[in-house]
């Protein structure tokens, strides 16, 4: 693993967000920026008992290749996950939500697939939360068909894209 990502959840503000390692920013704003990862991803597509997961070995991550099938809130994001745990999902019970670090680091610098991110993911999910939060009302979450970062209120509706330390 070349470059290992933070994996507890923070309150970040727009400038630690835009002072994040590993993300080159096309353009600033003040609710977060426009850019991409300078991760050297090295994806791996595996079918673990019939689910599906991309392997990170560039970051030690494990990913949902889907992510959820629809957008939720905040509260029922948290629900959705326990049920992946609870079937062990690709055998495994420690899924959790992406902080906005890893959430950000699948953001590829070119569309590939009309969106900014590699083609071995589902193309389903242009935006996803994570488990940052920015205050006591929002989450931080990632575009992948514009390629920013930005924060949202709870009550908007998003995709999941569980994650998940292999080491």
């Amino acid at each position: 693993i070349s470059t290992t990502l933070r994996s507890s959840y923070e309150t970040l503000s727009a400038s630690q967000v835009q002072s994040m390692p590993n993300i080159s920013i096309r353009k600033k704003e003040k609710w977060g920026f426009y850019g991409h990862s300078t991760i050297k991803h090295n994806y791996n597509l595996r079918s673990i008992s019939g689910d599906k997961v991309v392997i990170d070995h560039a970051t030690g991550l494990m990913w949902h290749q889907n992510g959820s099938n629809k957008y939720m809130k905040w509260n029922k994001v948290k629900e959705w996950v326990r049920s992946l745990n609870s079937r062990g999902y690709a055998g495994y019970h420690d899924w959790r939500l992406p902080t906005l670090e890893e959430a950000a680091s699948l953001l590829e610098s070119n569309k590939r697939n009309d969106l900014y991110i590699d083609p071995i993911f589902s193309k389903k999910q242009e935006w996803i939360w994570t488990g940052d939060r920015y205050g006591s009302e929002a989450a931080w979450d990632v575009f992948f068909n514009d390629g920013s970062v930005d924060w949202i209120n709870f009550s908007t509706i998003h995709f999941v894209r569980p994650v998940r330390s292999v080491e």
